[in-house]
Formats: C-alpha cells, sequence, structure tokens
C-alpha cells in the first residue's frame, strides 16, 4: 500500500461509451478488489469489496462495495452499526422489516441487529461505502424461523423474491 496520504479515484475505462463506463466499477488506487465474502453458505451475487482505509489506531474501517446490476448482497445481520453511503446507482435495500428505495448520496444507517440486504437495480452497479468496526462479529444468516417473520410482510417477501 501507498505511503501517500492521497489515494487516488481510478475512473472507470469504458472506452468512451457511457454505458460501458457505467458498468465499469470504481476503483482506488493501491487498493485490490476482493471477493465479498468467502463463505459460500452466505447467498449473494455479484459483489465485490475494497478496503479503503484501517488503521491501527482507529476503532473504524472504511469499506467500497460494488454490487452489480441485478445483484445483492448477504441478507444478514450483526451487533455492530453500519452507515452506508451510497456512491452511485440506486437499487432498493431492507432495514428491518422495510424495503427503502436508495439512490447516490442517500445515507443508510443499519442498527445493531438488524436484518439488511441491499440490492442493485437491473440496469448498473450499486456502489455504496460502508463504515464499520475495524474488528467486527461475524455475520449471522437468517434461520428458517427469522426468514418467515421477514417474509410475513409482503413488501419484504417482494424483496427478497427478488
Amino acid at each position: 500500500m501507498s505511503t501517500s496520504p492521497v489515494r487516488r479515484f481510478v475512473p472507470p475505462h469504458g472506452d468512451g461509451n457511457p454505458a460501458a463506463d457505467a458498468r465499469a466499477g470504481f476503483r482506488w488506487e493501491d487498493v485490490d478488489v476482493l471477493a465479498y465474502k468467502a463463505d459460500a453458505a452466505s447467498p449473494f451475487r455479484d459483489v465485490t469489496r475494497q478496503t479503503l482505509f484501517r488503521r491501527d489506531d482507529l476503532a473504524g474501517e472504511l469499506r467500497y462495495f460494488e454490487v452489480a446490476p441485478g445483484g445483492h448482497s448477504t441478507l444478514e445481520r450483526h451487533a455492530h452499526v453500519h452507515a452506508v453511503l451510497i456512491l452511485r446507482g440506486e437499487g432498493r435495500c431492507l432495514v428491518g422489516e422495510t424495503v427503502h428505495a436508495i439512490r447516490e448520496h442517500d445515507l443508510v444507517t443499519v442498527p445493531p441487529g438488524t436484518w439488511h440486504q441491499f440490492r442493485a437495480a437491473a440496469g448498473a452497479p450499486l456502489g455504496f461505502l460502508c463504515m464499520v468496526d475495524a474488528v467486527r462479529d461475524k455475520p449471522e444468516l437468517p434461520d428458517d424461523g427469522a426468514l418467515a417473520t421477514l417474509t410475513s410482510h409482503p413488501a419484504v417477501a417482494a424483496f427478497l423474491a427478488g
């Protein structure tokens, strides 16, 4: 990783085609693009992550996630809070038992212990910054009872069905 205090954003390179630029991923210098999760048991589709900022002398970590068009993050909950800032695209998110439309520059707060999932719209990637504790608990996936409770709400059931 660079010793510079500035980590430059690398603009998408879609050969000048606006549609290709929109599909190209957001990237930063000296930051690896990683798989969203290594755990195959956590259901998600077409998500990458980048850790943009982490220091041993601070408790927080800033990460960038990108969900490809029509993709989604894992339905999960944690003991820690999330602050999620949408940088590009649009889609929907589930926070608790409510589905919200989201778009660029929206800030989503996910309270501790709250089921959540992010889904990109079909036409473009959904990219967001996520601030969390650097040392986090392991995500909890919903069991059959939690899924039954969530899907008892028609809007949540439709959201989770895609």
